[in-house]
């Protein structure tokens, strides 16, 4: 058998979404940018697929700008919003748990000579509002905290950040990063106070290589990528029409019987927690079941290294990750289990577990009847 519980390094494509980039890559493939009608029917699936994401956002379509993920959508809501703002301030303020794609940029815009304050978590994970109180200055220009943390599922009181930053900091841009959060909450940027919101496809069961960024109307971005001047200039390159196309398609499907697919992913978290609680010397991280992401689970095996584990369960058809996908390769200490204040031992112990709709309660049983057999003999053996 074979149980997938890495859903938030990336998802398996929705047949919709395969059969719409098969399509564009081999039928409809021409250059939106070409004034002939294979160019022109090219076009129609970045329109369609902006009408999908303002739509499901209450947002309007020239607000939407395709990226080539998670990452480039940060990158530009920080360097950006910072370079096109300078002159109204020079403070940024972040989370100390942000995902490497904002907390990377905050640190080059520190060479660059910007100040960024990081904002402390509670040993659940949620940003302290009082510290974002106190952050916030009248040269404050960007604020930038994620919806959902990558890994431990922690959800930041995003409604009550906006409020706050409109009180004090009125001239401040908040951006989200919603790449762990779209698809799995219903997000209206007007209603949250959000000026940029990031979205990634292939967590949502589309395409890799393919996101975007929500730009409010209002706010001011310097665009990062020059050339041909597609997008109204705010991203030059010929646009990724496979991708946007099957971006639509995720999209779209993802919000489809919505509140059914949150329900089954907490039900599978909550039978793997009530699994996992009868084993020896295994903690779950982050806030109570139901107050966290619907998909994400951080559990602390003490006394396993994470990467033993995880290769362990690989070996019998499971898969799961040790942190966040992106960093893994590179292993040192978990900035947000740290921020969260884990003992080194906790910290190195702990693991990832992920669900999509598509998983099953037969997997979480396969699952625990492996780790009931696996972590006893697993810890024999670390000890010696």
């Amino acid at each position: 058998m074979e149980a997938y519980f890495d859903n938030s390094a990336t998802t398996r494509c929705y047949e919709s979404v395969k059969d719409i980039v098969v399509k564009t890559m081999t039928e409809d493939f021409g250059n939106p940018s070409a004034m002939h009608l294979k160019g022109v029917q090219a076009e129609q699936y970045l329109k369609r697929t902006s009408q999908i994401l303002a739509r499901l956002l209450k947002v309007s379509e020239k607000e939407i700008l395709f990226t080539s993920g998670g990452t480039e959508s940060n990158n530009l809501a920080l360097i950006g919003t910072a370079m096109a703002n300078k002159r109204s301030g020079n403070h940024i303020i972040t989370t100390a748990v942000e995902h490497a794609a904002v907390a990377q940029p905050a640190a080059f815009l520190e060479e660059q000579g910007f100040e960024v304050t990081y904002l402390p978590v509670d040993h659940e994970g949620v940003v302290k509002l009082d510290a974002l109180e106190a952050a916030l200055r009248p040269d404050t220009i960007l604020v930038s905290v994620m919806y959902v943390n990558n890994e431990v599922g922690a959800v930041m009181p995003v409604e009550q950040i906006g409020k706050m930053i409109r009180e004090k900091s009125p001239k401040a841009l908040f951006h989200v990063d919603a790449i762990q959060a779209f698809g799995k909450y219903r997000i209206y940027p007007k209603k949250l106070g959000i000026d940029l919101l990031s979205v990634s496809g292939h967590k949502i069961h589309g395409p890799k290589g393919i996101g975007f960024l929500y730009i409010s109307e209002k706010a001011k971005v310097q665009p990062q990528i020059l050339g041909g001047g597609q997008q109204g200039g705010m991203r030059s390159g010929t646009d990724n029409v496979p991708g946007i196309a099957g971006l639509g398609a995720a999209a779209s499907e993802i919000y489809e019987n919505f509140e059914e697919k949150t329900e089954h992913l907490y039900q599978l978290k909550e039978r793997m927690a009530e699994g996992l609680s009868a084993l020896e010397n295994v903690s779950i991280n982050g806030m109570p079941l139901r107050k966290g992401a619907p998909q994400i689970m951080s559990v602390c095996f003490l006394g396993i290294r994470s990467e033993v584990l995880l290769h362990a369960l690989e070996e019998r058809g499971i898969y799961i990750s040790a942190g966040s996908a992106c960093s893994s390769h590179k292993r040192k200490a978990s900035s947000t289990l740290t921020a969260m204040g884990l003992p080194k031992a906790q910290i190195e112990s702990t693991v990832r577990i992920s669900f999509s709709e598509e998983n099953t309660f037969e997997e979480v049983d396969y699952c625990l009847n492996v780790l009931k057999e696996l972590a006893p003999m697993l810890r024999r053996y670390s000890r010696h």
